[in-house]
């Protein structure tokens, strides 16, 4: 029996299983013609910096976060010979997807969950300023986020974290993610019960979840 839920954030509740890579894929296309391996690769460099780097501030919105992403996926197109001058048309694009896909699907679903929920996150240290900017904060008990646990996904061990938030053992939780490799894979190994929101898939692993949704207003809890 369920009694409590894990969740992610990125590709899950903020896309509702659109990668983050296609977000900017698009909003790209609507200023520029960039080949895709090159702004795969200003994507992957920039991911990078930010996990390494404590460029993301505790204060820092969704909004801005999405900002300083796009500078820096800018400034390496740039050293690449693809230069971008529309940085705010892309922000706009990518933020406004955001806003629609929370406020349409996302935020009415968690709403109706009456199970304790904890967010399970490779984040950068400002997750409780974005689930305030998006009025999320009050529907979660508690939120692991990778920059703040030392931990990140797919190490089973920030798993562990979330299951013990909820005080529950790991066969009476169910991870909600929309990563094989990231999110179902690995709450599996810990003994969870999984629910794989199915988007464009990328870089994924043989994994069988309990239940596959493409879109998170499919899930009744």
């Amino acid at each position: 029996m369920i009694k409590g839920i894990l969740i992610d954030f990125g590709g899950t509740i903020d896309s509702n299983g659109i990668h983050w890579f296609d977000q900017f894929r698009d909003a790209y296309a609507l200023v520029a013609d960039v080949p895709e391996p090159l702004l795969w690769d200003a994507y992957v460099h920039t991911e990078r910096t930010l996990g390494r780097n404590p460029i993301i501030g505790p204060d820092y919105t969704f909004c801005k976060t999405l900002q300083t992403k796009i500078a820096l996926q800018t400034e390496y197109l740039q050293s690449n010979g693809v230069t971008i001058t529309a940085q705010d048309t892309i922000l706009d694009t990518c933020y406004n997807k955001v806003i629609k896909h929370i406020s349409t699907v996302s935020k009415p679903v968690l709403e109706r969950i009456h199970l304790p929920m904890v967010l399970v996150t490779n984040f950068y240290g400002n997750m409780h300023t974005v689930l305030q900017e998006f009025s999320l904060d009050h529907l979660f008990k508690d939120v692991i986020e990778s920059a703040v646990v030392g931990v990140r996904k797919p190490d089973p061990q920030i798993f562990r974290l979330g299951v013990k938030a909820l005080g529950l053992e790991p066969s009476e939780t169910v991870m909600i993610g929309d990563s094989l490799e990231k999110d179902i894979l690995p709450a599996q190994s810990i003994g969870c019960q999984t629910v794989w929101l199915q988007g464009k898939s990328r870089s994924e692993v043989p994994c069988t979840p309990d239940l596959t949704v493409t879109s998170l207003a499919e899930i009744i809890l």
